[in-house]
This record gives C-alpha cells, structure tokens and sequence, in this order.
C-alpha cells in the first residue's frame, strides 16, 4: 500500500502569541466571579439538585437534570478562573514612558475624517466592546503598542488599512471612561 502525502501549498502562518496580561481592576473583577459562583451559587445550585434527587425518578425529573447541568457549568466555569488567575499576569503600576502606548493605557485616536475613537487596551479577559475595552492582542492594540503621541499610524485591520493620529494617552481613569465594574451578573444567579 502506498501512502500519498498531500501538502498544502501555502504555508500556515502561526498564530500571534498572546499575552497573558491583566489590569488589577480585571484581576479583582475574576476573583468576586470566582468568589460568588464557588460560595454562593454553587451551594445553592448542589442543594436544589439534592432536594430534586429525593423528590424519586431522575430521568423525568427536569429540576434535577437542569440543576446536574447548571451545576457542570459553574464547575466549567470556576475551573477555566483558576486557570486563568494562575497564568495572567497582573500589570499594577503605569510604564515609565507615559508618553508611549503600553498595556493598560486609554488612549484618544483620530482617523483621517477627524472622526474621535476612544479605547483602552487590557488582557483578554476584560474585552468589552461596548465600553471601548480591547485586547492587547487585537490588531489595532497591536499597531499602537510602543507609539507615541501624536504618532501618525497606518494600523491594518480586517477591514483594511486605517490611519490614525494618537491623540491622546492616559494611565489614570479619565473622565469619558463609563466602564461598570463586576457585579454577579444576573445570568450566574439560580432562581428558584
């Protein structure tokens, strides 16, 4: 029997690799998730499945089956916490070159039609694009990194080529800045 090995023309580009970084607000943000889910609703969720595993047949028994999978999320998601507290890397104290993008920084860029974007650059586990949140691993954070302000910057993006001119750079919460802080979120609580 003969093998035949088909190969790719093109070569796979690597993926980027990516940093495991963390603002403390994103840290402190993990930890209450993790508090929240491991303390209080964890223990509710395993009483239900109790309480609904006395009440006889299993196999018919929606509470119990829900609350068996509800309680396979917290654990899913309790667990990818721990993992993901023990590698990121927390980022305490502002660079030494405040006049430079780095991780952390809120940043004020504007493109060629004058038109104003606001972003601040945190790990991936505090994205949040409504609020301008984006990773130091996306495009954009990645052809700011190291720039200077009023850098002109031609950053490529999915969408193309952008030009922007770096307005301004801050390391200290400015007032634009809206952002909410972690609550439990309504979705991880178990109403019964």
């Amino acid at each position: 029997m003969t093998k035949i090995l088909m190969t790719d023309s093109k070569e796979k580009k690597p993926l980027p690799r990516r940093a495991h970084l963390i603002t403390p607000r994103g840290e402190q943000q993990m930890k209450d998730e993790l508090d929240f889910l491991w303390r209080k609703d964890r223990p509710v969720v395993t009483q239900q499945v109790s309480d609904a595993a006395k009440l006889g047949d299993r196999s018919e028994n929606a509470e119990y089956i829900y609350g068996k999978k509800r309680l396979r999320e917290i654990d899913r998601r309790v667990r990818y916490l721990r993992k993901r507290l023990e590698i990121c890397e927390v980022v305490e104290r502002p660079p030494l070159d405040v006049e430079r993008i780095y991780f952390g920084a809120w940043i004020e860029l504007e493109d060629d039609d004058e038109t104003l974007y606001r972003y601040r650059i945190v790990g991936e586990d505090e994205i949040d694009l409504p609020n301008d949140y984006i990773s130091v691993d996306a495009p954009l954070a990645r052809g700011l990194l190291g720039k200077r302000l009023d850098d002109e910057v031609e950053v490529r993006l999915p969408k193309g080529d952008v030009n922007y001119c770096i307005v301004a750079i801050h390391y200290e919460q400015p007032n634009w800045d809206r952002k909410t802080w972690y609550q439990a979120p309504s979705v991880l609580k178990f109403d019964s």
